[in-house]
């Protein structure tokens, strides 16, 4: 009961204190204990988006790209513990639930040069990430500069590296789709990985 209280009461410190440094931040939106937000002016949260315990939120142009942002639609819900970080672009849909320990990024260390350590090769630029309203995506699940289409599921430890289109279930590292949903029959069947209907 205590620690909701003060879980409740820091999500409105962290609003009250946000509302003036995001380049949007909407109404009802609840930042709970958060381990880091960087680069505030390139964030922008929608109505009603709860970002939940330990999770870091950055949008910093560190690949050089003339702009970034990290948008985050109506409604959804952040995990525990995500690490969501925009170099160029990240948008996340409306509705959008994430479980714990997600990883969501638009960019990767360089590791060319096998003579210095990678933590001390540059932040090189990935593709832009798009995740669609109303998908969900599970426990350690890592999306690596790919697009993942609306109502989608994405299992847990899997690892999105390919797009991934609307209505499919998605698991593996690289996550293939094993299900999609069929407009047609209004039910969802097996694929193959490319999303071919299994007859």
């Amino acid at each position: 009961m205590l620690r909701s209280l003060l879980y409740s009461l820091d999500a409105r410190l962290n609003y009250w204190l946000g509302k003036g440094r995001f380049r949007y931040l909407g109404g009802k939106v609840r930042i709970i204990c958060p381990l880091r937000i960087t680069g505030h002016n390139n964030i922008s949260l929608g109505n009603q988006v709860i970002i939940n315990y330990k999770t870091w939120l950055a949008a910093q142009p560190l690949t050089g790209m003339p702009d970034c942002l990290l948008e985050i639609g109506d409604g959804s819900v952040i995990g525990n513990f995500n690490h969501i970080y925009a170099t160029h672009s990240i948008k996340i849909g409306k509705n959008v639930l994430t479980a714990d320990k997600v990883y969501i990024s638009d960019n990767l260390h360089q590791y060319i040069d096998i003579h210095v350590p990678v933590m001390h090769q540059p932040v090189i630029q990935n593709r832009t990430v798009a995740i669609g309203d109303g998908t969900w995506l599970g426990e350690n699940v890592c999306v690596l500069g790919a697009h993942i289409g609306k109502q989608s599921v994405i299992g847990a430890n899997s690892v999105v590296i390919n797009d991934i289109p609307d209505y499919c279930v998605a698991v593996g590292a690289p996550a293939k789709i094993i299900k999609r949903y069929c407009l047609k029959e209004s039910a969802w069947k097996k694929t193959t990985p490319d999303g071919a209907f299994v007859e």
